[in-house]
């Protein structure tokens, strides 16, 4: 399969600069977005061939998630199950028979780290979110879509939720998107002077630490271990793209079990609407 995940900064923007032909051009089996900034109904694509899952924010016109996929998942989950951190639509999970599928969000820290605590929380909520559908278990309170249940625009509030003690299959996971942070000093152009900012604090840095610690694999860097200038995301000021002066903040993480199933990682620059690029994974499930 060939996956891919974009942070489009506002959909709606980027639609009007060729979202779909990219999307064409991306040629993938599943595409993950981050920060679609829409509710139901908002928006209107034309992709042929894709099934369509959204997740969306309380607050309209912020954060967001989607995923469209050319196969029909078994059921599509829109949350942690953690009623403090499922208001902003930072969750898309779906399983398929040979993995889960999981498009996040991750919360800024803000300035000044303003926000670390909620981080903090978050990103511990994730990692055991990710551990348990590995293991086969399905957080209860989640907004559930069954398979056959319907796709597309659907408000999440009116779905019914996953109950207590639900399980699934054990399976590995994959995961995508913008975690919101650079991982190590080679993941972004000025570390020395980013040190302690948002998105390459100690905290932030060391929960992603975590993350990986827990069984998973950060596919880009382990198949480019000492590629610099390898950035998806840039600031609009500065000429920050023409310069290549970016960060690394995009991923895809895989389980422990489809190190080996991993024949490709890539982040694709060349893509332009948003001030993230597109970054893609390609895993054979039956290798």
């Amino acid at each position: 399969m060939r996956l891919v995940s974009w942070n489009v900064n506002g959909l709606r923007a980027v639609v009007k600069k060729g979202f779909e032909d990219s999307v064409l051009d991306l040629d993938a089996d599943a595409i993950c977005l981050q920060e679609t900034k829409l509710q139901e109904g908002q928006i209107d694509l034309d992709l042929p061939g894709y099934l369509q899952f959204w997740s969306y924010a309380e607050k309209k016109g912020y954060s967001g998630t989607a995923i469209f996929t050319r196969r029909e998942p078994l059921r599509a989950l829109h949350g942690l199950g953690v009623s403090e951190l499922d208001t902003e639509g930072r969750i898309v999970a779906l399983e398929f028979p040979e993995f889960w599928l999981v498009d996040v969000y991750t919360p800024n820290a803000q300035d000044g780290l303003a926000r670390i605590d909620h981080r903090m929380a978050w990103d511990d909520a994730f990692r055991d979110f990710c551990k348990g559908l590995e293991a086969g278990v399905i957080p209860a309170g989640v907004p559930v879509q069954a398979q056959g249940a319907g796709e597309g625009h659907v408000c999440v509030a009116e779905l019914p939720r996953t109950g207590v003690d639900e399980i699934a299959h054990p399976k590995p996971v994959v995961m995508c998107g913008d975690f919101n942070v650079a991982h190590e000093e080679i993941d972004l152009k000025n570390p020395k002077t980013n040190r302690g900012n948002a998105g390459f604090s100690d905290e932030e840095r060391g929960k992603f630490t975590d993350l990986l610690d827990a069984g998973f694999v950060d596919t880009f860097r382990t198949l480019h271990p000492d590629l610099e200038g390898a950035y998806s995301w840039w600031s609009y000021r500065f000429n920050a793209r023409k310069n290549n002066a970016g960060w690394r903040i995009d991923y895809f993480l895989v389980s422990e079990a489809l190190r080996a199933s991993v024949e490709d990682a890539a982040i694709h620059n060349e893509v332009f609407g948003s001030d993230h690029c597109p970054v893609s994974l390609e895993v054979d499930f039956h290798c």
